[in-house]
């Protein structure tokens, strides 16, 4: 009975409670005392499990990432990743375990509640601090939410901070519609008190400042209004993302290189380096900071998610990483056969092509390691491409000083929001349309076509900037553009967390009505059948793709179970995921 009303009281899985030293009747009483609890809910988010799920959640599931066959399958990582790929997740999957973002989230809840009582306290925190720290948590809770929506649909949601094992953890589960609204209530609450992005050194991009925060609310909006297929979230983003161009562009250094474009990105294949490489680079707007000088070598493969996944990780046994691109990678077809808006890579003479992945001039792999973030270098910088036969190999960085950031947002990803924001508004409008509208849908697609012309110019050698690039005729077909800002995304974004949200907002855009996104799918009778051209994409990364997508046909598939834990001990406020099945 005892252990029964202890189940009960706290459906939340424990690990989202904090340190007890945080919470004690001693804490609370300094600046300092805050200082160390916005910092502790940083930390959360930078930590292995987090950062693990945003690249397991955000790329692992679409075409983009694969098992490495040469890890052990009796690994317990990869039994719960070969389960992702197979399409037969279980309850248990520890990638359906969502207690390290509501870990973070609790923290940030904790700051909101606890703070403004400190200003009475230690007169050196002021309120310009409170806003300022209350800002930072608003916009992580919200961001951390967001993640959650996108990868269970039907998630619980609370502001309580939850101190001690002895409150009631019971959290309702709410549709996501409601989730969305409270986010971008709080963003718009955190942007009125956001720090300048005008700062130097690492927190211009490692704390969330109004940059940040206006990419969080246009990524939002335009997750919501390729959902409920929305003009004016789509119209939403595009003013966000404006607003985030805008302010780039007047932080913009005087930089020879960067000049020769009409948006502060490095060129070529230095953006290789300045991005994944030496990182917080001038386009950055929010990156998850790491220093491997606050680790020694030998406990080094147990705290940087990309070590693990993306280069190696020496606990599973073989030193290799858990992941591999797909073949989809090596895909390279020249500019006079290949069309722009379905093949990976047109030109020899893009840098993306040589530095996404390792070793793709062979011609023969079907895998390769990812080289992103692996390597402080590029292979390809510009010039003469390597040729064709050629074995294309990033040197990796040291293990033991496997230091890089992972990349939140950057400028290249805002502009191929904004470019996909114009593209779905011309989608969505009326097929009979008057001159007026007619024109005013024929200049968004000029716009989207420049945007995506920018982010593929600056991957391109010079040489090749006044015949490589896209050409007009594309943004005179609606669907054309939407294929190449999507395939765009996926040439400059792979492996950053993004590709399966994009097939996502895809899928819904092509629904003939907008899913009931207000109702949890628990209370459907019936559910949206997914777009076919969708599961082909998705299924591209298999021999037999169908077999795998078949499993894919309707919505709740596209999400991951419920925690098994939260379900047994939550019932009746969890409700699972319909698709799945809880036992005992």
């Amino acid at each position: 009975m005892i252990m029964g009303a202890l189940l009960a009281s706290s459906c939340m899985d424990m690990e989202l409670l904090p340190n007890d030293k945080t919470v004690d009747e001693d804490f609370w009483k300094s600046k300092s005392d805050v200082s160390l609890m916005v910092d502790g809910a940083m930390q959360q988010f930078a930590s292995n499990p987090v950062q693990q799920r945003l690249m397991v959640w955000g790329d692992f599931r679409s075409d983009e990432l694969q098992p490495n066959s040469g890890v052990s399958a009796s690994n317990s990582t990869m039994i719960a990743l070969n389960q992702i790929y197979e399409v037969n997740i279980e309850t248990t999957n520890m990638f359906s375990n969502w207690a390290s973002i509501y870990t973070v989230i609790n923290y940030c809840n904790i700051v909101l509640a606890k703070a403004p009582g400190v200003m009475d306290i230690d007169p050196a925190y002021t309120e310009g601090d409170y806003l300022t720290d209350r800002s930072q948590m608003l916009a992580l809770r919200a961001l951390c939410y967001f993640y959650l929506v996108r990868t269970f649909r039907d998630v619980p949601y609370t502001t309580t901070a939850y101190m001690t094992s002895s409150q009631n953890m019971v959290i309702p589960q709410l549709p996501p519609t409601e989730v969305l609204e409270r986010c971008i209530s709080d963003l718009q609450e955190a942007e009125k008190n956001a720090l300048s992005a005008q700062m130097t050194g690492w927190k211009r991009v490692g704390l969330i400042t109004k940059d940040a925060i206006q990419t969080i609310l246009a990524d939002i909006y335009l997750w919501r209004g390729s959902v409920l297929h929305s003009d004016a979230d789509y119209q939403a983003c595009v003013d966000y993302c404006d607003k985030v161009i805008a302010s780039k562009k007047s932080q913009q250094a005087s930089d020879g290189t960067i000049q020769k474009l009409d948006y502060p990105m490095t060129l070529g294949g230095a953006a290789f380096t300045d991005l994944y490489g030496n990182g917080n680079s001038e386009e950055s707007i929010l990156e998850v900071q790491y220093n491997y000088n606050n680790y020694s070598s030998g406990n080094s493969d147990t705290w940087n998610a990309l070590a693990q996944l993306y280069y190696s990780n020496t606990s599973n046994g073989s030193g290799a990483p858990f992941l591999q691109a797909t073949m989809n990678f090596g895909s390279l077809k020249s500019s006079s056969t290949g069309d722009a808006t379905d093949a990976i890579y047109l030109n020899q003479y893009d840098a993306r092509y040589w530095n996404n992945c390792v070793g793709v001039g062979s011609g023969t792999a079907t895998s390769f390691n990812v080289g992103k973030f692996t390597s402080t270098q590029a292979y390809y910088t510009g010039g003469t491409p390597p040729s064709k036969g050629s074995s294309a190999f990033i040197t990796p960085r040291p293990f033991n000083q496997y230091s890089q950031n992972f990349l939140i947002y950057r400028l290249a990803d805002v502009l191929l929001m904004k470019a996909e924001a114009l593209v779905a508004q011309v989608n969505n409008a009326p097929e009979e349309a008057d001159e007026e509208t007619a024109t005013a849908n024929s200049e968004k697609l000029k716009a989207a076509l420049e945007l995506v012309n920018q982010v593929y110019k600056r991957s391109l050698d010079e040489s090749q900037w006044s015949a490589a690039l896209y050409g007009e005729g594309l943004a005179r077909d609606a669907s054309r553009m939407e294929n190449l800002v999507l395939q765009e995304r996926m040439r400059e974004l792979c492996f950053e967390g993004k590709r399966w949200f994009d097939l996502l907002r895809y899928n819904y855009r092509h629904q003939d009505t907008p899913c009931s996104y207000s109702t949890m799918l628990a209370d459907q009778g019936s559910y949206m059948k997914n777009y076919q051209t969708f599961l082909d994409i998705v299924g591209s990364k298999y021999d037999n793709g169908s077999a795998r997508t078949n499993k894919m046909k309707e919505e709740p598939r596209l999400y991951l179970p419920i925690p098994h834990t939260d379900i047994i001990t939550c019932k009746p406020w969890l409700r699972q995921n319909p698709m799945y099945t809880d036992e005992n």
